[in-house]
């Protein structure tokens, strides 16, 4: 019985390994790989910048409140004079009709008091005294009703919420910001400069902007530059305008920022205006000292790509025509490469 049972055993193990012998299928070659990158110029200095709104307007309740409805959400667009939230008006709606009462009482002293007043038949001081009265129940009727239209708030200026930081239900105080409204019609990106490079900045200095969010490059406008220094880091902010008509550009994205480059000066070397930044050590080369690297294509299969390159910047290389920017490359592992070899990463 146990021989019969080593007998069949090898069977099995010599059908697996008949099987795999068969299939001739080689594993995926594991590799690390990169997107290739366009910087924006080879020239100027380079920055990160962070893109903030034109403006940011603190909507608030001018008093407390239970907050009835909040009637926006964060990145809604709002029109100027929208209605934004509501607290609870049930107590300046009872304060305004006690001063219409007031009033219409005041208003009815006023009339019969004419009367006698017209005929001379009461004395001038108590004449000036009820029209006193008429006045200041005017004036409290006036101040009942901007209590209750100001349990209303609305947008004092177009553009996108922010922020909600008040819910529904809760208690509003006064001057706490219930939503913060963006104007994001034209954005700015800020950008932290070097004490050393500052002075070379002015209000007409050029500037591209990429911003990887959107897949797009920006010419920079007017530059609007900070006096006072960060006090750790020795920098001072500035801030370059640039165009957002279709409101793409949103707070909070990072930009790659090129100063002292115009748009005119852009290489055409790749999509964004500017050569393919990849690492030194992806660049191989062949025995006739031509270069290549190792892209990925759709299907996981690597190919040698033939490259030219430019300026090397710290470990990467500006790679001047062969690649495009938002090709994936082989960044590691190429040693175990062979044209058309299928990769994982």
């Amino acid at each position: 019985m146990n021989r019969s049972v080593l007998v069949l055993l090898a069977v099995l193990v010599l059908g697996s390994c008949n099987e795999r012998k068969e299939s001739g299928v080689k594993a995926p070659t594991r590799v690390r790989t990169e997107v290739a990158s366009a910087s924006v110029s080879e020239n100027g200095q380079t920055y990160v910048g962070i893109v903030e709104e034109r403006e940011a307007t603190a909507v608030s309740f001018t008093s407390m409140g239970v907050v009835k409805r909040v009637l926006v959400n964060e990145g809604q667009a709002v029109r100027r004079g929208q209605l934004i939230a509501e607290i609870d008006d049930t107590q300046a709606r009872n304060l305004l009709s006690g001063a219409e009462a007031q009033m219409a009482q005041a208003n009815d002293a006023l009339g019969r008091f004419k009367m006698l007043h017209d005929n001379g038949s009461l004395p001038e001081v108590q004449w000036v005294e009820i029209q006193s009265k008429v006045a200041q129940a005017q004036s409290q009727l006036e101040v009942a009703k901007k209590n209750l239209a100001d349990c209303r708030i609305t947008a004092p200026v177009s553009g996108i919420v922010g922020r909600k930081a008040v819910r529904a239900g809760e208690t509003a105080l006064p001057s706490q910001a219930v939503v913060t409204i963006l104007d994001i019609s034209s954005v700015k990106v800020k950008v932290a400069i070097p004490e050393a490079e500052v002075s070379a900045i002015h209000a007409l200095t050029p500037s591209l902007i990429k911003v990887d969010a959107v897949g797009d490059t920006f010419a920079g406008g007017l530059i609007e530059k900070g006096v006072m220094a960060d006090p750790l880091t020795h920098t001072y902010d500035i801030r370059i305008s640039i165009a957002n008509a279709d409101c793409k550009l949103l707070p909070g994205m990072v930009a790659s920022v090129q100063l002292g480059t115009s748009p005119d000066s852009v290489p055409t070397g790749s999509p964004h205006g500017g050569s393919v930044q990849i690492p030194v050590t992806a660049v191989q080369k062949h025995a006739d000292g031509s270069l290549f690297v190792w892209t990925v294509s759709p299907d996981s299969t690597a190919h040698r790509t033939a490259v030219n390159i430019g300026e090397t910047q710290g470990n990467r290389i500006a790679v001047t025509s062969g690649i495009t920017d938002g090709q994936r490359i082989v960044t590691d592992g190429y040693q175990k490469l062979s044209e058309g070899t299928k990769v994982i990463f």
